[in-house]
């Protein structure tokens, strides 16, 4: 009597056969186990919560792994997860050798693509589209976007296509009002507009229907008084935005009445043209935290069921960027923020609440946010965007014409960078630094202190010339480096060996240690730390000079990597000594913790002294 549901649900078909009352117990007990299991893992829980009966309504209307499901972004299908063969496993969420916090086709045959950024769903959606029709398959693509995701400048590019096709494509907005911090911008507006009064598109459905019902008359009536109720429409509406692009428009419809849902589907499916249905949702449905605080709970470390708290919690890279830069703003009124509506996440929210008039919250729409930023500095502004380095790949056209080609003054501070750990190959910074090392009028720095975030911050502001980024990582500080302070210097050198460890960021406390362990074993060694990775710092490279076996460690890629453009100014100079480099190398890098990331890529202390240890002689 007390079987679960959810423990006989092998695949997507078993959906199929459930009836309303054992459809509404089967939500019951997801929403329990994404607590449950979220509470030990960590993830993505407001917005899974949220999408529990939309996710349940999909597999029981369409047919996966036949009719694709596109999430875009993926950090809302933990309930697909569960509903496609993945209850067992579930409980290894985001762990070394797991599941996926992110839908990734090596995983499951319903997941159609790898997915961690926004906007992209209804492109890749409208391509599936498009081959079925010209396969002649009667298969559908649907995609399922957030509100957030809509103000994605992709997402406009994709229905302005893919409304001017006749294809089986039906784009599901789940609009629950927010991204991660509150959706902004004009299509939070006309979707607030079109919320207010479902009233208008129950009446036109109804009326279509009976309309249509009337022999001989009743089609071409309808067709007649078609041009009337777009009249009618455009005065109450201001024109539906959809319709106007091409798309079927259904809604909204309460995303958590699995019947309304599933109702609303079918009916998507008989319409010969793409279709956008509309949801209403409730981000952290379920759980009074989350839905009280839903921002706090869109990704989460682990937590405390009862309270709601996090386990851990206190300083870090990011509060302390948050907190440096609303020290200069106080006494520079020309400094301004810019998120890409991540303002908790990359520790803004402090900034937003002292400066409201100088912090400018663009919505998903990280190229924006550039070019944006390029406008305030050439007004006499000073402009930082704060954005993780995953998100930075999005803005490689802007950084470089509207950036580093225009000489403006912007300041970029780059959040996760390096390895981020459990959230995967989507959301590693590993990236950042091989785009930005071929750019000209470009200055990077990557501080491995607080104390030196600070330093780069004021040189940014007042020292260096046209665009400046400053990378960090996620995370905290050591507890022994509080005592660190910054020399105000582009580098820094420690020890006088003639083995020396190169290193940037917080590879620099690794170092340390290792550096411990080789003298214990007869081995001196020199650590050369360098604060700013671009332009190269001269004297860093004449230290090493000295050395006899130079050994770099980057927490990046290797191609492109400052441990190649290095090794380039150490041959270049005559060095003749053994050049080794440890860094990423040609792959993707996996979910795991970021400290068993750091042990399998040899950039722990124990990898580096050991990696030494194979070159120099004992």
């Amino acid at each position: 009597m007390n079987e679960k549901i959810l423990e006989n649900l092998n695949n997507p078909a078993d959906v199929k056969a459930l009836d309303e009352a054992s459809l509404e117990k089967l939500c019951s007990e997801i929403r329990g186990v994404l607590v449950d299991t979220v509470a030990s893992t960590g993830g993505h829980l407001a917005s899974n919560l949220g999408t529990v009966e939309l996710t349940v309504a999909l597999h029981k209307s369409f047919n996966s792994p036949e009719d694709k499901i596109i999430w875009d972004v993926g950090h809302q299908a933990y309930t697909h997860k569960l509903l496609t063969g993945r209850y067992a496993d579930f409980s290894t969420l985001r762990k070394e050798g797991g599941i996926s916090g992110f839908v990734r086709p090596d995983e499951s045959v319903h997941d159609s693509f790898y997915e961690g950024h926004a906007g992209v769903s209804i492109s890749q959606a409208a391509g599936i589209a498009a081959a079925n029709a010209v396969k002649g398959s009667k298969n559908f693509s649907v995609a399922v976007i957030g509100d957030g995701s809509f103000g994605n400048g992709m997402a406009y590019e994709a229905l302005n296509h893919a409304g001017s096709t006749k294809t089986r494509l039906i784009v599901i907005l789940n609009d629950n009002e927010m991204s991660i911090s509150e959706n902004v911008g004009a299509m939070a507006r006309y979707l607030a507009a079109v919320r207010a009064k479902p009233e208008y598109y129950r009446f036109k459905a109804g009326t279509e229907r009976t309309l249509n019902r009337i022999p001989v008359v009743g089609k071409s009536l309808s067709h007649h008084l078609f041009k009337l109720k777009t009249t009618l429409k455009n005065i109450i509406y201001s024109s539906s935005f959809f319709e106007d692009l091409g798309f079927k428009y259904i809604g909204p419809i309460d995303g958590h009445n699995i019947a309304r849902l599933c109702e609303a589907m079918d009916s998507a499916k008989m319409v010969e043209r793409p279709v956008v249905i509309h949801i209403n949702t409730l981000k952290g449905r379920g759980y009074d935290f989350a839905e009280t605080s839903p921002e706090k709970f869109h990704g989460i470390s682990k937590f405390d069921i009862n309270t709601g708290e996090p386990l851990s919690s206190g300083d870090c890279y990011s509060t302390r960027f948050g907190k440096a830069l609303c020290e200069f703003a106080a006494k520079d009124k020309r400094i301004c923020a810019i998120t890409a509506a991540m303002a908790l996440g990359t520790g803004l929210d402090g900034f937003a609440k002292a400066y409201p008039e100088r912090f400018f919250d663009v919505g998903i729409a990280e190229e924006h946010a550039v070019t944006f930023a390029s406008g305030l500095s050439s007004a006499g502004m000073l402009p930082v965007f704060a954005v993780y380095s995953t998100f930075l790949q999005r803005c490689a056209d802007q950084l470089i014409h509207d950036g580093a080609l225009q000489r403006q003054k912007m300041i970029i501070a780059v959040d996760r960078a390096g390895f981020v750990g459990e959230d995967g190959e989507t959301h590693q910074g590993l990236f950042d630094v091989a785009l930005l090392q071929s750019m000209p009028n470009t200055t990077v720095y990557s501080p491995a202190t607080y104390a030196e975030l600070n330093n780069a911050l004021y040189n940014a502001f007042y020292k260096d010339e046209n665009l400046v980024v400053i990378r960090y990582p996620r995370g905290s500080m050591p507890e022994f480096a509080e005592a660190e302070e910054s020399n105000g210097g582009e580098f820094k050198t420690v020890g006088n060996g003639k083995t020396a460890i190169v290193t940037y960021g917080r590879l620099y406390f690794n170092a340390l240690k290792a550096a411990e362990m080789l003298r214990e074993k007869g081995v001196d060694v020199r650590i050369i730390k360098l604060e700013k990775i671009k332009p190269m710092p001269i004297g860093a490279v004449e230290s090493a000079l000295e050395c006899e076996n130079v050994f770099f460690f980057e927490e990046g890629m290797r191609s492109g990597g400052v441990a190649e453009k290095f090794g380039c100014a150490l041959l270049e100079s005559g060095f003749g000594g053994k050049y080794s480099v440890t860094a990423v190398d040609g792959e993707f890098v996996a979910h795991a913790s970021v400290a068993r990331l750091m042990e399998k890529y040899s950039m722990d202390a124990a990898g580096m002294a050991g990696k030494i240890e194979k070159e120099v002689a004992i």
